[in-house]
C-alpha cells in the first residue's frame, strides 16, 4: 500500500551514518515465503564465478541496511536509527573487516558505498515495499529513495512474474522500461536483470536471473557442470571418430598396439 504524504524531499531531514553498537537489537522479521530464500540464493550464486563482482562486495539477503535520521523541526528531534532488511542487496565496494569480526548490519558511507541495487520480493500481501511514510514508521520506499538513495530499486512478485525496476532520478524513483528482451540494465554490476522460467533447486517457476552485456545468461553451478559434461562428451566422441577413421586408413595408434 502506498502511504500518502506531503512532499518528502521538502521535509528537512538530517541523515547520519552511525555504526551500530554490538548490543543494538536488529529487526528479526520472518521470511514471508519459502521461495524467497531460494530466489535470493539463485541471484547470488552465478555472481560468485565472477571475481570482479564479488571481490570487496557485500551480497546478502534479509540483511540490515541502516542509517540514522532526525527531524530538527519536530517536537522530538532525537536521532533514531532505522534499519531495513532488503530481500536482496548488492554493495561494492565495502570496507574490509577483521577475520574475527562478524558483520551484523551495513551502514553506507561509514562501512563503504551505498548499495548499487536492493530487491524486494512481494508475497501474497503488500508490506512496506511501496510505503513512503516517514513520520510514525519509515516505509521501505522512502528509506531506499530519500535516505539511502539507492540508484536501483527492484520489486519482484515470483508467482506472477511481475517485475518493476526503478531508477533514482531527480530525487525520485522513476519506472524503467525493459529492453526488447524484457530485461533491465543494472549499472554497477553491468549486467542485465530479467525473468527466467524453469526448474532450479526442486522449484519450478519464475526466477530472477542475470545476463551479461553480450546477452549471455550467467549460469548456475549445476548448469556450468552440465555444460562441462556435455563438452567432455563431445570431445570424447570426436576422439573416437578420429580413431576409427585412422584405423580404417590402416593407421594404428600407439596406445592400441
Amino acid at each position: 500500500m502506498l502511504a500518502a504524504t506531503k512532499n518528502p524531499s521538502a521535509t528537512k531531514l538530517i541523515v547520519t551514518w552511525p555504526l551500530l553498537p554490538d548490543d543494538f537489537q536488529l529487526p528479526d522479521d520472518p521470511v514471508e515465503d519459502e521461495t524467497q530464500p531460494l530466489i535470493a540464493a539463485a541471484l547470488r550464486q552465478p555472481l560468485t564465478a565472477l571475481p570482479e563482482l564479488v571481490e570487496d562486495a557485500l551480497i546478502v539477503s534479509n540483511f540490515a541496511l541502516c542509517a540514522g535520521i532526525s527531524f530538527p523541526s519536530s517536537t522530538n528531534d532525537e536521532p533514531q536509527t532505522i534499519c531495513k532488511a532488503p530481500d536482496w542487496m548488492y554493495v561494492k565496494p565495502v570496507n574490509p573487516q577483521n577475520v574475527s569480526q562478524v558483520r551484523r548490519s551495513y551502514t553506507p558511507h561509514t562501512e563503504g558505498t551505498i548499495p548499487q541495487i536492493v530487491i524486494e520480493f512481494l508475497s501474497a500481501t503488500y508490506g512496506e515495499e511501496y510505503s513512503v511514510e516517514f513520520r510514525q514508521r519509515v516505509g521501505k520506499w522512502f528509506f531506499y529513495e530519500q535516505i539511502i538513495k539507492v540508484p536501483r530499486y527492484v520489486i519482484f512478485r515470483a508467482n506472477t512474474a511481475h517485475l518493476e525496476v526503478y531508477s533514482l532520478g531527480s530525487q525520485r524513483y522513476e519506472a524503467e522500461e525493459p529492453d526488447n528482451n524484457g530485461r533491465f540494465w543494472i549499472p554497477g554490476l553491468n549486467l542485465f536483470l530479467g525473468i527466467w522460467e524453469g526448474t532450479h533447486e526442486s522449484r519450478t517457476g519464475y526466477w530472477l536471473r542475470w545476463w551479461n552485456a553480450e546477452g549471455e545468461l550467467l549460469l548456475w553451478s549445476e548448469e556450468r557442470a552440465e555444460q562441462e559434461r556435455l563438452r567432455g562428451d563431445r570431445e570424447s566422441l570426436r576422439a573416437e571418430r578420429l580413431a576409427e577413421k585412422l584405423r580404417q586408413a590402416g593407421i594404428t595408434l600407439d596406445d592400441e598396439e
